[in-house]
């Protein structure tokens, strides 16, 4: 984008900013009368700064994050930022105690799934789409981040995939003149990297996000979704079948992994920061990380670092792409107007002058038809990624399939992925306890 460009993004942050402030005045929520208990909260908070409360995942960004809202708030000094992190292992198991009681907070971290969609649908997040940062995100993207009843509920930090990042030195002195196109190739290079001296591969195994985002995806990709077209109705009716033999292959792939020797010997004890750290110092060839790593991960010390799409796939089948949307942000519906304004300004601030503050260091896909002149990444991977986005909308591929499941099946697979990943379960048996989960929760639903 251009000097002029980004000035005039600058204005149209400022404008709608303004159009809030008016809106605020005016009172009320889409046109509709402010509660007396609304309008006299927001006569208080007229007196003193308005305290906003967030909620946010940002395992490797939380100090970028409180330079943003710090901005923020020197640029609104009657406004106050009380800024607290998640942790855990997913989004959702912060979320769950909140929403359960009504208390989520006034931003929040979300994920595009079916559970904040019904949360957007019950009205507990608010509509997003008067934001200018909501105006500017990708067709694509809109659709995945709108509940079935119509509510704009959130924004996504970037374009979202997980792909294998690598050593290109260490591929060169091992011989290898490719990255591989296939499972079995994949583990003909790492018979040759460990063969040169070089540790395969680092996975997050005290992390199950990343085994979620990583080898799930891409075993459901390639074996499921491939399969069955209507994975996504099978999921929410409870149907979908994993007890067979593309289901149990997911869970295979990833044990075998650990029989070939592919991984770190610390992996079941590796958390996220410890695996980009691996990878960024030169102790393993490879690492199965998402876009979202790539500052850390495409500028190790001194490395020459290449991607490539995970061959999940069987020799002689293409590679299905696994393309959806980082973790984002929410407004929560239950506070008072003028919360939710302020709020929307700061989600516009942001993704607007506040993007180069965090996107500098993650380096990740913007999510946006326009982008600023000033962001960073490694230009390979963000054609890599649009190539993936093309192909991916020619064959209607959907999202990252993890973060689709209900989302107590996504505690059960966290616990399944890291039990075959330590030999203590059975892919059979986790294939069919994830089956299982998906029919219960379909079933609980549908009462």
């Amino acid at each position: 984008m251009t000097g002029q460009t980004l000035a005039g993004l600058k204005l149209v942050i400022a404008g709608v900013a303004a159009a809030l402030l008016l809106a605020a005045c005016g009172g009320g929520d889409d046109g509709a009368a402010e509660p007396a208990s609304s309008q006299a909260v927001d006569r208080a908070e007229s007196s003193g700064p308005l305290v906003l409360t967030a909620l946010v995942w940002a395992p490797d960004w939380s100090e970028e994050m409180h330079r943003v809202a710090d901005a923020f708030v020197r640029d609104h000094p009657d406004v106050r930022i009380d800024l607290q992190f998640m942790i855990g292992n997913s989004v959702e198991e912060n979320l769950k105690p909140r929403a359960a009681t009504d208390s989520l907070p006034d931003i929040i971290s979300v994920n595009a799934s079916p559970y904040t969609a019904e949360l957007a649908d019950q009205g507990m997040l608010a509509d997003l789409g008067q934001t200018h940062a909501w105006n500017n995100l990708l067709d694509i993207l809109q659709r995945e981040w709108t509940a079935p009843g119509g509510r704009r509920y959130g924004i996504p930090s970037g374009i979202a995939t997980t792909l294998i990042y690598y050593n290109r030195d260490m591929f060169e002195r091992a011989g290898i003149t490719a990255p591989p196109t296939d499972f079995e190739a994949f583990l003909a290079t790492g018979a040759a990297l460990r063969k040169a001296g070089f540790t395969p591969l680092a996975l997050s195994g005290a992390f199950p996000n990343m085994l979620g985002n990583g080898p799930f995806s891409y075993g459901f990709a390639n074996a499921v979704a491939a399969n069955v077209p209507d994975w996504r109705a099978r999921i929410a009716d409870g149907s979908l079948q994993l007890d067979n033999p593309q289901g149990i292959s997911i869970f295979s792939r990833l044990r075998t992994l650990v029989e070939q020797k592919m991984v770190q010997a610390d992996c079941l004890r590796a958390g996220y920061d410890a695996t980009l750290n691996q990878f960024a110092e030169g102790r393993v060839a490879m690492t199965f990380q998402g876009t979202w790593a790539a500052g850390v991960l495409m500028h190790g010390r001194g490395m020459r670092v290449g991607v490539f799409l995970p061959p999940w796939n069987d020799k002689g089948q293409p590679i299905r792409p696994v393309i959806g949307s980082e973790t984002g942000f929410a407004v929560a519906q239950g506070s008072s107007a003028r919360h939710r304004e302020v709020a929307a300004q700061f989600l516009d601030f942001l993704y607007g002058p506040g993007m180069s503050i965090w996107q500098g260091k993650r380096q990740n896909i913007p999510p946006f038809r326009v982008i600023a002149g000033d962001v960073k990444g490694d230009r390979a991977l963000f054609a890599l990624v649009d190539e993936m986005t093309r192909d991916a909308a020619r064959t209607n591929a959907p999202g990252l399939y993890y973060s689709l499941l209900p989302v107590n099946t996504i505690e059960v697979l966290h616990k399944q992925l890291q039990a075959v990943l330590a030999g203590s379960t059975m892919p059979a048996q986790a294939a069919r306890a994830v089956q299982d989960s998906i029919a219960e929760q379909a079933g609980l639903a549908g009462k």
